[in-house]
């Protein structure tokens, strides 16, 4: 028994080594049990640790799956440019479908021309799943970003409307996953799920992965609103009331410009950012991710509708 076998050396490997051979386990697991599975991969560094698992899984062969981006169209430059390179060095197949696609479809309609479109992910991930017959999507979520990651599943099972319920997951007893699913059902699979920022970081650190250049300390012109800072773009200019500082920043996670918020911070290294993480007393998505700040329980409504 390939698990149990690891049970009995956990005292034997580092920590990293353990969740390293628990998230490789997971990726099997998927391949072995789903028919098409695909990788959601952003360009972010979550999903950079997937990318070195899944090397790690399945050299010197193909990955099992394709790659999957569900791109806003407001993304950092740096970051889209980044996803399209690594793709391309890997030599995998990427698939990038859009929400201004779903936009002209009709099946997304924005409120105003200002909203956000992060949340619209649902729907064009769902489109692409329906588009390509996916029964199983690896993410990169992890339990200590937010509190509705955290009651979810490593298997976690979305029914026939693409729909999460958390009163309705399978148990994983011992380690044992259960990754099948009926037709028109899905899996979202989550291999670092019991990671947290730090593990991250320092699985960054030991494996050498490159990253795109906003995860270090830059100088960037920003304004102070509603207790974040706000990078100043072209979607977020500032209001005429504000005043525009520059700032030394660096991006804690990365996402839809319109709602990803920086911090503060002068670590322009991987060991300084890796000091700094283990110093944080607040979240990476709690500090920096706009929408989440929008209710108590935003994460977990989006979810429910289809998101990551």
């Amino acid at each position: 028994m390939f698990f149990s076998s690891l049970h009995a050396q956990q005292r034997l490997l580092s920590h990293l080594d353990w969740l390293e051979a628990e998230a490789i386990h997971i990726l099997r697991e998927v391949a072995g049990q789903c028919g098409n599975p695909a990788l959601l991969f952003s360009g972010g560094k979550d999903s950079i640790c997937l990318l070195r698992l899944a090397e790690k899984a399945f050299r010197p062969g193909r990955f099992p799956f394709p790659l999957l981006h569900i791109d806003t169209g407001h993304n950092y430059p740096e970051v889209i440019g980044f996803r399209d390179r690594t793709a391309a060095e890997l030599g995998e197949r990427l698939l990038v479908r859009s929400v201004e696609d779903s936009m002209r479809r009709g099946t997304v309609v924005l409120k105003h021309a200002d909203e956000s479109r992060n949340k619209h992910q649902s729907v064009t991930l769902l489109e692409a799943i329906e588009e390509f017959g996916f029964d199983c999507c690896i993410g990169g979520a992890r339990r200590d970003e937010e509190k509705a990651r955290a009651k979810e599943r490593i298997m976690s099972f979305r029914d026939e409307f693409g729909q999460w319920d958390p009163k309705n997951q399978r148990p994983e007893l011992w380690d044992l996953y259960n990754a099948r699913s009926h037709k028109g059902e899905n899996i979202r699979a989550f291999p670092i799920s019991n990671w947290t920022e730090l593990d991250v970081w320092q699985y960054i650190e030991r494996e050498k992965l490159e990253l795109p250049s906003i995860y270090f300390a830059h100088q960037r012109p920003v304004v102070k609103r509603n207790g974040a800072i706000t990078p100043i773009t072209h979607l977020t200019p500032a209001k005429p009331d504000e005043e525009v500082i520059n700032l030394q920043v660096r991006f804690r996670t990365v996402g839809d410009i319109t709602c990803t918020a920086p911090v503060e911070s002068d670590a322009d290294t991987i060991e300084k950012i890796i000091a700094e993480t283990a110093t944080t007393t607040v979240t990476e998505r709690g500090a920096t991710r706009l929408d989440d700040q929008a209710s108590e329980a935003a994460m977990e409504q989006r979810k429910k509708e289809g998101y990551f």
